[in-house]
């Protein structure tokens, strides 16, 4: 049942993916027509910015359709970290985005044109409208997903530069309508700067193999040895394959037991694990004579 559930959970979220996809084409086309004709940069800025949505839409539906597949004898964790890799590209795609926004947006400080405010009014009502609609479609699927939070901060960030571009279209006839939209392109730059770095240093980090954000070894340690009275918890490795995933090795050194007592023991050991330090699999290595170390953190060359 509850396989059946994800198996239904997983269509939903491709066609969602797919919907936005479609959705956020065509308002860039929309966008880039009415900002060409109505002269506003920061109508252009959105379409823009929605074209990196549909690039992060498209590699976020990518990244799940190959993340999905099993383990095979030359991917043996699977294929997990295509959504990581997806999600840095999104990011650096949303950098990018900023520094063309910036450079036009000062540029226009420089050299004002006037906007036609009615024609972009009424593009950018239907580009927020279309924003807020592609927000609900997947709003309910980011928890837990790195990938997934990544395009759907993409859509978000571009839901509120619609907001401005709104905005700015009801002052854009005005003698300080071409300023306002210089300003409000810079306003959407800064926003989408936050998240894009945000999410470029949390993939790297992964990638990177680090620990994951707030899992302290020494801690962790401690936790196991005062647990299980007893052993040497030490050699410890940990870190995260894919979204949510998070994965540890270490050495047990065990008083004198069993082979059957020994698995006993190190099933308690993995339950403790997942319950309390959210790591989803543990390969332990026991030990009755010790490797020599009692580090933590132990070479793995």
């Amino acid at each position: 049942m509850t396989h059946d559930h994800d198996h239904g959970h997983g269509d939903t979220l491709n066609r969602n993916l797919l919907a936005s996809i479609a959705l956020n084409g065509i308002i860039v086309i929309a966008e880039v027509a009415g900002g060409l004709l109505s002269g506003s940069l920061s109508l252009l800025s959105d379409a823009m910015h929605n074209l990196s949505d549909v690039a992060a839409l498209a590699i976020a539906w990518f990244a799940r359709r190959i993340g999905r597949r099993g383990p095979t004898p030359s991917y043996t964790y699977g294929m997990k970290r295509a959504e990581i890799i997806a999600a840095m590209i999104n990011a650096v795609v949303l950098l990018v985005v900023v520094s063309l926004i910036v450079r036009e947006a000062v540029g226009r400080f420089f050299r004002p044109e006037p906007i036609h405010g009615s024609l972009m009014l009424i593009v950018a009502v239907i580009g927020l409208l279309a924003n807020l609609f592609s927000v609900f479609l997947l709003k309910s699927h980011v928890h837990g997903d790195l990938n997934m939070r990544s395009a759907f901060l993409h859509l978000v960030q571009d839901t509120a530069s619609s907001v401005v571009v709104v905005a700015v279209a009801l002052f854009a006839t005005g003698r300080y309508g071409p300023y306002l939209d210089a300003w409000a392109s810079i306003l959407v730059a800064l926003a989408v700067l936050f998240s894009g770095w945000k999410i470029l240093k949390e993939t790297f980090l992964i990638l990177m193999e680090a620990a994951p954000a707030g899992m302290d070894i020494e801690e962790l340690r401690t936790d196991m040895e005062r647990a299980f009275e007893g052993i040497d918890f030490h050699h410890i490795h940990v870190w995260t394959v894919g979204s949510g995933q998070r994965v540890l090795t270490a050495h047990v050194r065990l008083p004198g037991m069993s082979l059957a007592e020994c698995e006993a023991l190190f099933e308690k050991v993995r339950r403790r694990l997942s319950e309390k330090w959210g790591i989803d699999h543990a390969t332990l290595q026991p030990e009755v004579a010790g490797c020599g170390s009692s580090d933590a953190l132990g070479s793995c060359l």
